[in-house]
C-alpha cells in the first residue's frame, strides 16, 4: 500500500490532509506543474495527479497546458461564508462608509478557531486580506473580541495558542494581557499600538446584535504618522461606536 508523509491517520482524513496540502501550495502561484507540486508537497506524482483531476472535475482547480491554477469555485464559498449572518452584510455597508468618511483602511474581524479573520476589509488593496488570519492578542479587533470573553476563556485561549511576539509592543505577559482587556471593557475600545507592525496603529470596537451576542469587531488603522493619540482616543472610537450602534439597529428593524 502506497504510504506518504502524515499517513498516520484513517484513510479518509489522510487522503483530506494531501488535497489541502496541494491546495496550499497552488495558492501562491497562477500555474504549477505536477513535477513542482510533487517536490513542494513531498508526495508522490501519482498521487498529486489523482487530486489534481479530481478538484479540477470538481472545479475547483483550472488546468491550463499542463499547469494548474485556484478556481474561482472557492470565491463562490467564501462569499457565502461571509454572508452566512444578516449581521456580516451590515457590517460591509459599515465598512465601506468608515473607510470613506476616516479616509483609513477600515476592517471587520471576527474570531474563528481562538484566530481573527478579515470578513471585511475597505482601503489600499482592499481584497488582499479578505479570509486571512491573525493572531487576536495582536490587534485592535482582536483584543476587542477578547474583551468580551469570560476570563476563564482568555485564560484557555492564552493556553492553547500562546502570546507571540510580533513587535518589541506585542503583549506577551498574560497577566499583562487582563490588564489590557480589563481597561478596554472601561472605555469601550481596544488600540493596537504597534503591537502587530511596526508602524502601524489602530481602533477597534465591539459590534453586538440585537440580542447582544459578539458579532465581531469595527476597526480602523492606518500609519502612525496619521493615527496619534487624540484621534485614535478620541476621534475614532466615537465613530466606530455609532457604527457599531447603526449594525445592532439595522439587525433589529430589518
Amino acid at each position: 500500500m502506497e504510504t506518504e508523509p502524515g499517513d498516520g491517520d484513517g484513510a479518509g482524513v489522510s487522503t483530506t490532509r494531501k488535497t489541502f496540502r496541494i491546495l496550499e501550495a497552488l495558492t501562491d502561484e497562477d500555474g504549477v506543474t505536477i513535477t513542482d507540486l510533487t517536490r513542494r508537497t513531498g508526495l508522490s506524482k501519482s498521487t498529486v495527479y489523482r487530486h489534481l483531476r479530481t478538484l479540477t472535475d470538481l472545479g475547483y482547480l483550472i488546468e491550463r497546458d499542463g499547469e494548474y491554477s485556484i478556481g474561482f469555485r472557492f470565491l463562490e464559498i467564501s462569499e457565502r461564508a461571509r454572508n452566512r449572518k444578516r449581521g456580516y452584510t451590515a457590517a460591509k455597508h459599515k465598512v465601506f462608509e468608515l473607510a470613506e468618511e476616516t479616509d483609513e483602511r477600515a476592517v471587520f474581524v471576527v474570531e474563528e478557531a481562538g484566530e481573527g479573520v478579515y470578513v471585511h476589509r475597505v482601503g489600499s488593496f482592499d481584497d488582499t486580506m479578505i479570509g486571512q488570519r491573525r493572531p487576536l492578542h495582536t490587534l485592535a479587533c482582536g483584543k476587542t473580541i477578547l474583551s468580551a470573553w469570560e476570563d476563564d476563556e482568555v485564560a484557555r485561549f492564552v493556553e492553547e495558542t500562546g502570546l507571540e511576539r510580533y513587535t518589541d509592543n506585542t503583549i506577551t505577559d498574560p497577566d499583562d494581557l487582563f490588564a489590557e482587556l480589563e481597561t478596554i471593557r472601561e472605555r469601550g475600545y481596544a488600540v493596537n499600538d504597534e503591537e502587530h507592525m511596526d508602524g502601524l496603529r489602530g481602533v477597534a470596537v465591539p459590534v453586538y446584535t440585537p440580542d447582544d451576542e459578539l458579532l465581531g469587531a469595527l476597526g480602523v488603522f492606518g500609519p502612525t504618522s496619521r493615527l496619534k493619540d487624540e484621534r485614535l482616543h478620541d476621534e475614532l472610537p466615537e465613530l466606530l461606536r455609532d457604527k457599531a450602534g447603526e449594525v445592532k439597529v439595522t439587525l433589529a428593524y430589518a
